[in-house]
């Protein structure tokens, strides 16, 4: 097992809870992937057709997204903090998506979604094309202003706010569909 730096590791208080949002996660996951296929829907609300996606990874390092998944989903519920970048600490949204991708496949990232939009890999314009363990970035007018972490199935692990915690949330809901910029991979 690779040594982790002991700053990095989440309060023994979190560890049962996390482990148990973990695994009811996983079973979700498993189910959905193994249930009958749903019919397409007949209306224009891409939420529908984006949940009824089977959760994908980059074919050339699916073990590492998954790593990168795992780790977004058991951080789920930390605190918020500007700022912060440890379970201990509280994150921010870029240091939240900083820490899984350091902890989870070793890169290190700028601290910063607007530096993190920058970054080398590919860019994919449409939300219907992300697959687990894409960067998801959200703005207006005034550039980038939020990144998270696409974990599949039409969702994405984000720190939205002062006072929240770490999320998951459907990104085509209603902000987060009109704020999409684009996705960005980082582990083909």
């Amino acid at each position: 097992m690779d040594a982790i730096d002991p700053s990095l590791r989440a309060p023994a208080r979190w560890r049962p809870a996390r482990q148990l949002l973990l695994g009811a996660t996983l079973l979700l996951l498993a189910a959905c992937s193994s249930a009958p296929r749903k019919p397409q829907a007949t209306h224009k609300d891409s939420r529908s057709a984006l949940a009824d996606e089977p959760a994908r990874g980059p074919a050339a390092n699916t073990g590492t997204a998954n790593d990168v998944l795992f780790r977004a989903i058991a951080l789920v519920g930390t605190p918020y903090r500007w700022g912060g970048n440890t379970p201990d600490g509280g994150f921010d949204c870029s240091g939240l998506v900083d820490y899984i991708y350091r902890n989870a496949a070793g890169l290190m990232l700028p601290h910063s979604s607007r530096e993190m939009s920058t970054m080398d890999g590919r860019k994919v314009p449409q939300m219907t094309d992300l697959v687990s363990g894409d960067l998801v970035f959200f703005g207006g007018s005034g550039g980038i202003s939020h990144v998270g972490v696409y974990v599949g199935k039409g969702r994405f692990v984000h720190a939205p706010n002062s006072g929240g915690t770490v999320r998951l949330d459907d990104i085509d809901g209603p902000y987060w569909r009109d704020h999409f910029a684009f996705g960005k991979r980082l582990l083909d």
